[in-house]
């Protein structure tokens, strides 16, 4: 077999002055590139040998060019799936019987990604192509002439680690719904009632042990190994304690979030692009709308509708289940619900500072209200960012679309099972759930009504515009307690109200995003576009206030800066923000 040498010269030491300085800078750059270092020495060396199975892994490999050009190529000139052109010469090479080694160097590298975003653009980018890479024909073919073992290797070594990391965050999924379920048709509480299972302490002991294991401790093992066999291994477990201490766990629940989204989108419906990183000093104060954008459909959404599951199933299983048993069940999960909703605040440099949350809150406004249209770009439109998170969606096949559908059903079955539990529906025909339904027609046909009047009438008659809406809210209070008053509905039926009747129409939203061209072509698109932007707001408040809540206090700014960067950075962040209040002061005084 002819050995083909693509000699990878990215191996870093960890003394040198590159690698120092961005470690130094912030835990993210140091949790980084502590991956990359044990990916690209103890994995490219495992990949090379004995399991025969490295690919190529990045521009710095040298190639030998005639003996690649005669073997497909040193890329894949394919316009579909052009994003990881570079690994489908490790592949041609191999189909051709050729064998990558692996030689490692020690020079200083290019610099690596040191910010949140940056970082997570990057593995996006990633995800996205080992998608496209699992639906080619090369690993198709790979799989079918490679021996058992070599076959294994290649499955757990490329496409099969995003593809468990899928199935993990699906099982977390159907974990939930299947506990909604019990909870729902009774038969957790019937299954409670028996002696085994209530004190089933082996099943508490594996419950516990497998939420203790999830979080976030896996993805450390191979920089612990890393570290241990190149500095010893009481240097590595020192540096494991400091990265769990400095929030390692969420860095890499968060990413977990990111592998997952990116390669399922790909799956379903293609569409991968390239995302700019960016080699810069980025190190700076995203704002609020900037991580809203990035991290809204591929974190935020996901994070509220599992944080939805478990509130629903405290509040129907809270009294016959105990407090501990709720809490080993469900910690691992609560834990991955705060890391998705939260690390992008957390991680970001000033994200607790006061007036930078106010300007990032002038700042989302103005975005969330901008219209769209053609050359307004998503950064300055909300409209322009929706139309444009739907472009998957546009060049998708069937059966990404019916797939999409599909999905999105699990809201309405939702709806289903929390309608019948409500104190007011003692009746268990099928009439309740659909006088469900039509108490959410009315919701959505008094929205449009509204909207519409502002558009027509607020400018000429602002005076009978504001009584119409007056009217519309004195009638909802009146209902409301006309149904708290008769049918005696308590506050837990409004709470449970809210929670069917929200996810509900979120469902019905990628229902219509999914048929685009029907809708618009019947005319309903620009009442779509309305009921998405309120969802947007909502989020947007409920992920914005726990933040500015926290801004609130100044130890937790400072705090969160001590904590995830270095001092030089600390000290840097408090002289800036010294001389901007001087600089603030100064204007003033020449304005008076």
């Amino acid at each position: 077999m002819p050995q083909v040498a693509a000699y990878k010269e990215v191996y870093i030491d960890h003394h040198s002055n590159c690698f120092t300085v961005c470690c130094s800078v912030s835990s993210l750059a140091w949790f980084m590139s502590n991956q990359e270092t044990s990916f690209v020495t103890i994995g490219q060396r495992l990949l090379a040998n004995p399991l025969k199975v490295r690919f190529h892994y990045g521009h710095p490999d040298v190639f030998d060019r005639l003996f690649h050009l005669t073997r497909g190529g040193v890329s894949k000139a394919s316009k579909v799936i052009n994003l990881s052109e570079d690994i489908f010469a490790g592949f041609n090479s191999t189909l051709r019987e050729g064998n990558v080694t692996h030689h490692e160097y020690i020079q200083v590298g290019k610099g690596r990604d040191v910010g949140l975003n940056q970082i997570s653009m990057f593995e996006a980018k990633i995800a996205n192509g080992n998608g496209e890479q699992t639906l080619s024909r090369d690993i198709y073919r790979l799989g079918h002439r490679f021996d058992f073992f070599r076959m294994l290797s290649c499955y757990f070594t490329t496409t099969g680690f995003y593809f468990s990391t899928l199935v993990t965050v699906l099982t977390v999924y159907v974990f939930l719904y299947g506990r909604l379920y019990l909870v729902l048709s009774g038969l957790e509480e019937g299954l409670g009632t028996q002696r085994g299972i209530r004190d089933n302490k082996p099943l508490q002991v594996a419950l516990a042990s497998q939420s203790f294991v999830q979080i976030g401790f896996l993805m450390a093992l191979p920089m612990l190994m890393e570290i241990g066999l190149e500095r010893g291994f009481r240097t590595a477990l020192s540096e494991f304690v400091l990265m769990q201490l400095q929030l390692a766990p969420v860095f890499f629940t968060f990413s977990l979030g990111t592998k997952t989204h990116y390669f399922g989108r790909t799956l379903l419906h293609g569409g991968a692009k390239y995302r700019p990183t960016g080699r810069g000093f980025v190190v700076f104060h995203a704002k609020f709308a900037d991580n809203y954008r990035l991290y809204s459909r591929s974190h935020f959404v996901k994070g509220l509708e599992l944080m939805i599951l478990l509130v629903v199933y405290q509040i129907f299983g809270q009294p016959y289940r105990s407090a501990v048993a709720y809490l080993l069940i469900t910690i691992s999960m609560w834990f991955m619900v705060g890391t998705w909703l939260f690390a992008p605040f957390l991680f970001n440099p000033s994200g607790f500072e006061w007036q930078k949350i106010v300007d990032d809150w002038t700042d989302w406004n103005k975005w969330i209200s901008n219209r769209g249209g053609i050359g307004v770009p998503p950064e300055k439109s909300w409209e322009s960012w929706w139309e444009e998170e739907q472009e998957h969606l546009r060049h998708s096949g069937i059966r990404g679309i019916v797939v999409e559908i599909l999905l999105a059903v699990r809201f309405f079955i939702y709806q289903y099972g929390l309608v019948y539990h409500l104190t007011i529906s003692k009746d268990t025909s099928f009439w309740v759930y659909g006088i469900s339904w039509l108490v959410i027609f009315v919701i959505l046909f008094v929205m449009k009504t509204v909207s519409v009047g502002r558009r027509k009438f607020s400018a000429n008659f602002q005076l009978m515009f504001r009584l119409i809406k007056g009217l519309i809210f004195l009638t909802f209070v009146s209902i409301l307690v006309t149904l708290i008053a008769l049918p005696r509905m308590t506050v837990q039926d409004i709470v449970v109200c809210i929670l069917a009747f929200m996810p509900t129409g979120w469902g019905m939203l990628l229902i219509a995003q999914a048929l685009k061209p029907l809708v618009h072509k019947a005319g309903f698109w620009g009442s779509v576009r309305t009921l998405a932007r309120g969802y947007e707001i909502v989020m947007g408040l409920l992920l914005f206030t726990p933040v500015a809540f926290l801004a609130w206090f100044p130890f937790v700014s400072e705090f969160q800066t001590r904590m995830l960067f270095n001092q030089a950075f600390s000290r840097g962040l408090q002289i800036s923000r010294i001389l901007g209040g001087q600089r603030k002061d100064r204007s003033s005084r020449n304005k008076e």
